[in-house]
C-alpha cells in the first residue's frame, strides 16, 4: 500500500489491494457530496502500484484480495427504505418463485436479480424522497451497502421456494390430503428454520474462518462493494459492470429465443444432420434429455453460468471436468452394453417405464390408502429405469459417501477445533480472519438463540405432521432424519464453503426412507422436509451469514432479516400455491401439463415417493434390479482412501503428493453421473472460460483478475437473468400465453435445436 500520510480531518477507510487508480480533487468531492464528509484528498490517493500484483496462490485468498474489509459502523441498517423494500421484494420474489414452480419453464429467482432490483429501487427512493427535516428519518442519506445487503438477504430467503410448499402441493394434488392453512404455513416456516438453527450452530466451522469463503458469493460481494464504495476505481468498476450488463442483456435473448442453435453448437451434429441416434446420444446437447454433449459449445450465459467458470476455483473445475470426461465413457458404454437392462429404453430420462418400454402406471399398483397392493404389482410388474438414470443415482450416492470420508480425512483438524470440548457452543471465539476481526465491533448472536430456534422449529414440525388423527410422518422419524441431515450438512457444508460445489443428497435420503417406511409413499415423500430440505436450508443460511460477515452487517440484523424473509416467504408461498392448485388442478396433474401450467416439479416428488415408498425393497434391496444404487453410499466411502494414503506416503511437496491432494473424489464421482439431465451444450464453453479466467488471468493478469473477474461474473449473471425474466413473461408463457418463434435453420422443427436427431 502507499505510505501513510497525515490526515487533516477524517482518516479514509482502508482500501483493499484491488482498489487502485489516482484520485483528483473533483473526483473526491463528487464521491462524497451526499455524505458531506471532509477528507484530505491526498490521503485517498491510490495508484496502480497499490493493486496487489502477486498471484493469488490459495483459493481462499480471493476473499482477502478481492473483497475489502472496509466498514463504517455508523451506517444505518434497518432504515425505512430497508424495511419497506425488504418486505415488498420478499413478497414479490416469493410469489414470483412460486409461479415459476408451476410453469413449464425451468426458471428461478436468483439472488443477483434481487440485488439489482433492490439497488435500482433503493437509489430511486434516495433520489425522490425529501431528506430535510422530519424526512431525514425516511431518507437518512445515500442508499448504503448495509441497507442493500439486508434487503437482498430478506428477499432471497423469501424467494427460495420451500420444499415443504412443494410437498404440501403434492399431497393435495395426488393424495387429496388438504392441510389446514395455519398448519401448512407453520410447516413451511418450521422446515426452513430447522436449517437456520443448524447453520447458526455451525458458524465457528463454516462462517467465521477464512477457508470458508463460499466462491460463488465472491462476485455478489464484489458487486455490492463496487456499487456503494467511493473512489475512482469503484467508479470504473461500476461503469464496467453496467457496460457488460447491457451487452449480455442485448445478446442473451438471441440464443434463448430466435436462434437456439447457439445454445449448443456441435460440428458433429451439423454434419450428421439427424441421421444417427448414436451421434445424438453422445454429441447432442441442445434439447432436453437429448444427449451428453461431447464437444458441444454454447453461447448462452444462462446455461454457461451453471458451471461457474469465472468464480469456482480451478481445482473445483478440474475435478468436475475429470468427472465429466469419465462420464462420457461410462454412460455411453453402460447404455450400449445393456447394463441394467436399459438398452431398449431411451438414452436419457428420469421417468419410470413398464416392461414394454412405455410409461409406467403408478396408480395401478396402489390401494385406495396409497399403500402397495402386492396382487396388483404382480399383474402390472416392476417399473424400469433408464441405464443413464441408474448410473446417475449411483454416482450421486457415491459422492455423498466420498464426501463424508473426504471431510474426515482432509479436514479433521478444523472439525476437532470446532467441536472439541463443545467449543462450537461457545460465543465470542477469536478467529484469525480479517473480516471476522472487523465484525467484533458488533454484538454477536448467542448460540442459545440458534439452539432455541432449532428446538422450537423441530417441535412445530412434529406437531404439524399430525393431521386428522394420523401421522404424515412419525415423530421419531422426523427426529432421526433431522439428526442425519445435521451430520450430512457438516460434510456437504464444508465442501460447499471451500469449493463452491453443492452435493445432492436426495437420492440417498429417499432410498433410506424407503427402507425405514416400506410401502408408505406419503411418509417417504414427507421425509424430504427433514432429510433433504434441512441440509440445503442450512447451506443457504450459512452463505447468507457469510454474506453478512463480508459486508459487515451486525449479526443480530442478519438474524432478523433471515427470520423476516422466511416468515414472509412462508405466507406468500402457501397463499400463491393454494390459488394455483385450486384453479389449475387438471393441468398440474396431467403428466404433460399445458403451455401455461405444469406440475412437473411436483410430479417428481410423487413419482419418487411411489417408486421408492411403495417399491423400495422390490427395487433396491440386495439382489433386486437396482440394489447397487442403495449400496453406492457405502462403496463411495472408500473413494478418498487411495489418494489420502498416497498423499501420506509420498514425499511432502512432491508432484505425487500435490496431485493426490488436488483430487476431490466427491466432485469427480458426482460429475460422472451429472450429464443425463436437461441440456448439456454449455460444458465445453465452461472449460474454455474457466481456463482463461482461473488459470491465465489469475496467473498472468493478477491485477485485472482482482479488479474485474468477479465483477464480470456478476454482470453477466445479472444481465442474463433480467432478460430471462422478461422473456419468461413476454414469450415463454409465464404470463399465460407462449409465443413460439417461427421455425428456420437455427430453430429447426424436425430436428433438435443443434440439428441432431429429435429425442424419442
Amino acid at each position: 500500500m502507499s505510505p501513510e500520510k497525515d490526515l487533516t480531518a477524517v482518516q479514509a477507510p482502508d482500501l483493499p489491494p484491488s482498489d487502485s487508480a489516482s484520485y483528483s480533487e473533483k473526483d473526491i468531492k463528487d464521491e462524497l457530496s451526499d455524505s458531506k464528509q471532509t477528507v484530505d484528498v491526498e490521503a485517498l490517493s491510490v495508484t496502480d502500484e497499490d493493486v496487489g500484483s502477486m498471484v493469488i496462490q490459495k483459493d481462499e485468498d480471493v476473499a482477502l484480495e478481492v473483497i475489502s474489509t472496509q466498514d463504517d459502523i455508523e451506517l444505518p441498517v434497518f432504515t425505512f427504505r430497508a424495511v419497506f423494500l425488504g418486505i415488498g421484494l420478499s413478497a414479490f420474489t416469493s410469489v414470483l418463485a412460486t409461479i415459476y414452480t408451476f410453469k413449464p419453464q425451468n426458471a428461478s429467482v436468483s439472488q443477483l436479480f434481487c440485488l439489482i432490483i433492490a439497488y435500482v429501487l433503493g437509489t430511486a427512493m434516495h433520489t425522490i424522497l425529501p431528506s430535510r427535516g422530519m424526512w431525514r428519518y425516511l431518507n437518512p442519506g445515500p442508499f448504503n451497502i448495509k441497507e442493500h445487503t439486508i434487503i437482498v438477504v430478506m428477499s432471497s430467503t423469501a424467494s427460495s421456494v420451500a420444499i415443504a410448499m412443494e410437498i404440501i402441493a403434492a399431497l393435495d394434488l395426488f393424495y387429496n390430503i388438504k392441510l389446514n392453512a395455519a398448519m401448512a404455513i407453520f410447516q413451511i416456516f418450521a422446515s426452513q428454520m430447522i436449517g437456520y438453527g443448524i447453520a447458526g450452530l455451525l458458524r465457528t466451522l463454516l462462517v467465521y474462518p477464512t477457508y470458508a469463503f463460499y466462491p460463488s458469493y465472491i462476485s455478489v460481494v464484489n458487486l455490492l462493494q463496487s456499487l456503494h464504495f467511493g473512489g475512482v476505481l469503484n467508479h470504473k468498476k461500476r461503469r464496467f459492470f453496467w457496460i457488460v450488463f447491457a451487452a449480455i442483456f442485448c445478446w442473451e435473448w438471441i440464443p434463448q429465443y430466435p436462434f437456439p442453435l447457439l445454445t449448443a453448437i456441435s460440428i458433429v451434429c451439423l454434419v450428421d444432420n439427424g441421421r444417427h441416434t448414436f451421434v445424438r446420444n453422445l454429441f447432442g446437447a441442445g434439447s432436453s434429455n437429448e444427449g451428453i454433449g461431447l464437444f458441444s459449445f454454447g453461447t448462452s450465459w444462462t446455461l454457461i453460468t451453471q458451471g461457474y467458470p469465472l468464480v469456482w476455483p480451478w481445482r473445483t473445475q478440474v475435478n468436475s471436468y475429470i468427472g465429466m470426461a469419465l462420464g462420457y465413457l461410462v454412460l455411453t458404454l453402460c447404455y450400449y452394453r445393456n447394463v441394467f437392462n436399459g438398452r431398449d429404453l431411451v438414452f436419457m430420462s428420469t421417468s419410470l417405464f413398464n416392461t414394454e418400454g412405455g410409461s409406467y402406471n403408478q396408480t395401478a399398483i396402489l390401494t385406495p390408502e396409497n399403500s402397495l397392493d402386492p396382487s396388483k404389482l404382480d399383474a402390472v410388474g416392476l417399473p424400469r429405469y433408464t441405464t443413464t438414470y441408474v448410473i446417475s443415482q449411483m454416482c450421486y450416492n457415491f459422492s455423498l459417501g466420498a464426501a463424508i470420508v473426504h471431510v474426515l480425512l482432509w479436514h479433521w483438524p478444523e472439525l476437532k477445533r470446532a467441536f472439541g470440548g463443545m467449543r462450537f457452543m461457545h460465543s465470542g471465539q477469536d478467529i484469525d480472519d480479517p473480516h471476522f476481526q472487523k465484525m467484533k465491533a458488533y454484538k454477536e448472536v448467542p448460540q442459545w438463540w440458534y439452539l432455541t430456534v432449532f428446538v422450537i422449529s423441530l417441535a412445530i414440525g412434529i406437531g404439524c405432521s399430525y393431521d386428522h388423527g394420523q401421522w404424515l410422518l412419525p415423530a421419531w422419524s422426523i427426529i432421526m432424519f433431522t439428526a442425519i441431515s445435521c451430520a450430512i450438512a457438516i460434510c456437504i457444508g464444508f465442501i460447499y464453503a471451500t469449493t463452491g460445489f453443492k452435493i445432492e443428497i436426495k437420492h440417498a435420503i429417499n432410498i433410506l426412507a424407503a427402507f425405514i417406511h416400506p410401502g408408505k409413499p406419503v411418509a417417504v415423500m414427507y421425509v424430504n422436509l427433514y432429510g433433504n430440505s434441512t441440509a440445503y436450508q442450512t447451506l443457504a443460511m450459512l452463505q447468507d451469514l457469510k454474506l453478512g460477515q463480508y459486508t459487515k452487517i451486525p449479526p443480530r440484523a442478519t438474524f432478523a432479516a433471515q427470520l423476516a424473509g422466511s416468515i414472509i416467504g412462508s405466507v406468500f408461498n402457501y397463499a400463491m400455491m393454494i390459488s394455483i392448485v385450486k384453479n389449475n388442478r387438471e393441468a398440474l396433474i396431467d403428466p404433460i401439463g399445458s403451455r401455461i401450467w405444469s406440475g412437473w416439479i411436483i410430479q417428481q416428488y410423487n413419482s419418487s415417493s411411489v417408486a421408492l415408498g411403495a417399491l423400495g425393497k422390490e427395487l433396491f434391496a440386495y439382489g433386486k434390479p437396482y440394489y447397487l444404487v442403495a449400496f453406492s453410499i457405502f462403496i463411495g466411502l472408500a473413494f478418498p482412501l487411495p489418494f489420502y494414503i498416497v498423499y501420506r506416503l509420498a514425499k511432502k511437496d512432491s508432484l505425487i503428493a500435490r496431485g493426490a491432494e488436488y483430487v476431490i473424489t466427491p466432485i469427480i464421482a458426482l460429475y460422472i453421473g451429472y450429464l443425463p439431465y436437461s441440456v448439456n451444450g454449455q460444458w465445453w464453453s465452461c472449460f474454455v472460460i474457466g481456463l482463461a479466467s482461473q488459470v491465465w488471468a489469475r496467473s498472468r493478469r493478477p491485477k485485472w483478475f482482482k479488479k474485474y473477474n468477479y465483477l464480470l461474473s456478476a454482470a453477466l449473471d445479472g444481465g442474463s437473468q433480467v432478460i430471462l425474466f422478461i422473456l419468461s413473461f413476454a414469450v415463454f408463457g409465464a404470463s399465460g400465453n407462449a409465443v413460439d418463434f417461427p421455425n428456420w435453420w437455427g430453430n429447426p422443427a424436425n430436428l433438435s435445436v443443434d440439428r441432431c436427431a429429435l429425442t424419442d
